[in-house]
């Protein structure tokens, strides 16, 4: 899945209000503001100096003419940091039926109503299968060398999607949680349990309910991003 607009490098003066960050274009030095699409706390992700990588855009509609997309770690990795970029990569690969966990399943229909006033990321379903529940989560924290973690804040929503899975688990539907790690150097994922214990029991809950856990990983380059490879969760 390419970008929309070739991305433009840039130093990261600060990030706040969670949804806006300062920067400073590597171009002409200009220093703009650009919108973070991220809620989560960015833990190792934000810190003033790294160098990143930003979507401009002309859309009249949009006050913010810059999107930030990557962080650059200069050492040939990257990791992505838009949250709505696993929705949009993972659909395109279900269309084409390149998750092979799902590739029996050709109507995919996203955001769908379930559960108390939630949607699901997305409804699979097929003549003769069970429905298939798909809540898709953007990983990007990695605290020990290859170990990708989720989530890297507390995050009651997820804990509340993790009860609904289980839920349509026990009802006979296949009720899978996606993580796609939005990092090209980690091999491995593992719940952080430290940060969030709610969702770490509540994972395990939805795991002895019957809920599915999958893990893939991601290319990443300033071109575009593209799910690759299912890695093991610890």
């Amino acid at each position: 899945m390419c970008f929309q607009t070739p991305l433009e490098p840039a130093t990261l003066i600060r990030r706040y209000k969670r949804f806006l960050a300062d920067i400073r274009l590597e171009e002409d030095g200009r220093e703009v503001t650009a919108h973070c699409a991220n809620p989560g706390s960015m833990m190792g992700l934000a810190e003033p100096g790294m160098r990143i990588w930003v979507e401009p855009n002309d859309d009249p509609k949009k006050r913010l003419k810059y999107g930030w997309r990557l962080v650059d770690h200069e050492n040939g990795h990257f990791t992505g940091v838009d949250t709505s970029q696993p929705n949009r990569a993972l659909r395109a690969a279900l269309m084409a039926g390149e998750i092979p966990e799902f590739a029996a399943y050709q109507t995919v229909r996203p955001e769908q109503k379930y559960g108390e006033n939630s949607r699901i990321d997305f409804l699979l379903q097929q003549d003769g299968l069970p429905d298939a529940y798909v809540e898709v989560k953007s990983v990007t924290l990695s605290r020990a060398k290859g170990m990708a973690e989720f989530p890297d804040s507390v995050t009651k929503r997820g804990t509340k999607h993790l009860g609904e899975l289980a839920e349509m688990a026990k009802a006979g539907h296949r009720a899978v949680l996606f993580y796609l790690i939005q990092r090209t150097d980690c091999t491995a994922m593992t719940v952080a349990t430290d940060i969030d214990r709610d969702y770490a029991s509540a994972f395990l809950m939805a795991r002895i309910s019957g809920v599915e856990a999958i893990a893939y990983d991601c290319g990443i380059t300033p071109e575009g991003i593209s799910i690759r490879k299912p890695v093991p969760i610890r």
